[in-house]
């Protein structure tokens, strides 16, 4: 008995509270990103923003959180009740396991798998699935017509992600996040003569067009401004969750900012170098890994953020214009010149020979 607890049960203990203190620590980063999102949109339009609700306003995500869950459920008489409340309960659910398999610091991570890459392409594939049981179950054409509009546009931009992901691939060599930021220990400064810049080693400016691409697909991806149209106030109302309120609708703006801090973290690992410091050297050092990986994350935000606060809305034929004739062409030819330039130039010590 006590044999089978060491060899079976202890094990599963440790990954479950592994997987419990990653989906708290999560949770809470997104209260505060929420927060961080609503004072950058404010300060740009010189507002102060949530002020009230604790100190500066810190827990505003918090009071918002609590407004929700004491919010009636209200479902419509001719919906699918099934399928419209497990449509919420999918899109959340898939975006957390997606934090199963990312290295926040050097072994800090619930599951090191070697496909971690594919295991992240296909949780946010199958987000997809959420938003369409969402509209279908409404029982009504405006979140139907939104559902297929937003799983049209997921589609169209995670065929770039897929490209921009290929040449990070080639680059590093392995389908593994932490061996993707092992890798960016040398690279380009390496090469320079210049060991201190350990930010140059970073894939950003090597693959910098695929970084911008990135960037862009990211907002698409997770239906963020300028890039909302499912969400278009002057279209659809509320795209595909317009008859959805209370903890429903939480659980699906959950999923989706959950998605959003999965884009800015995966952007981390393979573009910004994940924990590794700027200057491999101290004080730089002394810095634990967390930290530069929050800070890089926080970056990505920040660039989102203001993407919401700058940009206008572009028209649906602006926007698969640009994901099918704009974007696959340019990450079709980064992936073949990368390869060509890996292959016959030897520029990345650690891609694919």
């Amino acid at each position: 008995m006590v044999e089978f607890f060491w060899t079976y049960l202890w094990p599963l203990i440790i990954i479950l509270a592994e997987s419990l203190l990653m989906l708290v620590c999560v949770l809470v980063v997104l209260a505060y990103l929420i927060y961080a999102d609503r004072k950058i949109w404010a300060a740009v339009q010189l507002r102060r923003g949530p002020n009230v609700v604790g100190p500066w306003g810190l827990f505003q995500s918090f009071a918002d959180m609590l407004k929700f869950c004491l919010k009636e459920p209200t479902i419509p008489a001719s919906a699918n009740k099934g399928v419209f409340v497990l449509a919420p309960l999918i899109a959340s659910v898939l975006a957390l396991a997606a934090w199963a398999v990312i290295p926040v610091n050097h072994n800090w991570v619930v599951a090191d798998i070697n496909v971690g890459v594919l295991y992240i392409f296909a949780i946010s594939s199958l987000m997809v699935y959420g938003i369409i049981m969402g509209g279908w179950a409404s029982n009504s054409k405006y979140p139907f017509l939104a559902a297929l509009r937003s799983a049209a546009q997921m589609v169209s931009y995670e065929v770039s992600i897929g490209f921009v992901i290929i040449t990070v691939l080639l680059c590093a060599g392995s389908l593994n996040l932490s061996a993707i930021v092992e890798a960016q220990k040398t690279g380009l400064a390496t090469m320079l003569g210049v060991p201190w810049l350990g930010f140059l080693n970073w894939y950003w400016l090597p693959l910098f067009p695929m970084f911008v691409i990135f960037y862009v697909s990211a907002l698409a991806e997770t239906n963020r401004p300028p890039f909302d149209l499912v969400e278009a106030e002057s279209e659809l109302v509320a795209g595909f969750m317009v008859e959805y309120g209370s903890t429903l609708y939480m659980l699906f703006m959950l999923g989706e900012y959950v998605a959003i801090m999965t884009m800015c973290a995966m952007a981390t690992i393979f573009f910004m170098g994940g924990w590794l410091p700027p200057v491999p050297y101290p004080p730089f050092t002394w810095v634990p890994g967390v930290i530069w990986f929050a800070l890089k994350g926080f970056f990505f935000f920040f660039l989102i953020s203001m993407a919401k606060a700058m940009v206008p809305r572009y028209r649906y034929d602006q926007l698969m214009r640009l994901g099918w004739k704009v974007f696959l062409p340019l990450s079709l030819a980064m992936v073949a010149i990368v390869a060509t330039v890996l292959e016959y130039g030897g520029m990345m010590s650690g891609g694919i020979k």
